[in-house]
């Protein structure tokens, strides 16, 4: 039995954030900032959630939206996997309290936090135990984005935090979904982009948080080959992996961090842009949601179609990067519509 999807959601809350309104609020400070990071990424706009909303309540729209195109209940799910390097809480898991607001009360969970590798990761995760689990019948894989709250109000790193969710569910299924992973990492760059205390290296202390070592922070760049180079190789070993060639892959959907990278890693690969697909520049950068939401938006695009080999690469501070390659259904209704 094969792990199949059947359907998507994504969320993106109504707040939006402009570089207008990030240019009028750092210009003093770095008064060229935006405009060299628009140049640099793409990215135009971000959004973000009410102040008093928290990661779950993003991840609970997404999760809602696809079970509704489902045509699944709450109830009918077996197993929540949820990613996402913003929690709730640092524990529990925030996959226990998407359950809890879901009313999903059959279902376990757990959590998976390799940033924003980690719905690849997690749909992988999904496959893997859906195959050697009878029980598991259906699965919600959902990742969520809200980095923007665990930033400082002046880092003007903040240009890229935008707010969102995704989701996908999955059904067993004889035709073959679920075909390939593949992962890297190296955590020599653990400490390049990070929250410093709170954990158990540093716990949070009034100091901690005085001097600012309780926000998302950026330490050092990543050098660029991490994606630009590690992003074909992570292609070509998910593609030799799953016994296909990079030629036969339908669709790329990559982290939503940096048009220009895209572009040249599709170049890279010989593959023609209208194989995959962007949504920062609209939307910013949405980390751990970006690749459930990009997938959902070339869906309703009607970007992707019925028996397309699309293949998912995500790549996150630590850095984790992670590969996974899905056929998508001939014949299912509930995901490309008549």
């Amino acid at each position: 039995m094969h792990a199949t999807i059947v359907s998507t959601g994504s969320y993106l809350p109504e707040i939006e954030v402009s570089n207008d309104v990030l240019r009028a609020k750092f210009h003093a400070q770095s008064p060229e900032f935006v405009d060299k990071m628009e140049a640099s990424t793409g990215i135009r706009s971000r959004w973000h959630a009410p102040a008093d909303w928290a990661a779950s309540d993003l991840a609970l729209r997404a999760a809602q939206q696809a079970l509704q195109r489902a045509g699944k209940s709450a109830e009918d799910i077996d197993l929540i996997i949820l990613g996402t390097d913003s929690p709730d809480y640092i524990t529990p898991a925030t996959s226990v309290v998407l359950q809890a607001k879901l009313g999903a009360k059959n279902a376990g969970t757990f959590d998976v936090a390799c940033a924003c590798a980690s719905f690849p990761t997690a749909m992988s995760n999904a496959a893997g135990l859906m195959a050697t689990n009878p029980a598991l019948k259906t699965v919600l894989v959902v990742a969520v984005y809200q980095m923007h709250k665990l930033a400082a109000a002046n880092d003007p790193m903040v240009f890229f935090y935008g707010d969102g969710a995704g989701a996908a569910v999955l059904e067993r299924s004889d035709e073959q979904g679920f075909i390939a992973a593949a992962f890297q990492a190296d955590g020599t760059y653990a400490g390049n982009w990070l929250i410093q205390a709170g954990g158990t290296v540093e716990p949070a202390t009034e100091a901690a948080v005085r001097e600012g070592r309780t926000a998302v922070k950026m330490i050092e760049r990543y050098p660029p080959e991490i994606n630009n180079e590690g992003w074909p190789r992570l292609v070509r070993r998910v593609a030799e992996n799953g016994g296909f060639a990079v030629s036969d892959i339908d669709f790329l959907i990559f982290t939503q961090v940096r048009k220009p990278t895209i572009e040249l890693v599709m170049q890279s690969l010989a593959l023609p842009m209208h194989k995959t697909h962007m949504i920062m520049e609209q939307w910013g950068y949405t980390g751990s949601a970006c690749i459930p939401m990009a997938l959902d938006d070339a869906l309703q695009q009607k970007k992707i179609k019925p028996g397309d080999l699309v293949v998912m690469i995500g790549s996150g501070v630590g850095y984790n990067q992670a590969a996974s390659a899905f056929r998508m259904p001939t014949e299912e209704k509930r995901l490309f519509g008549d």
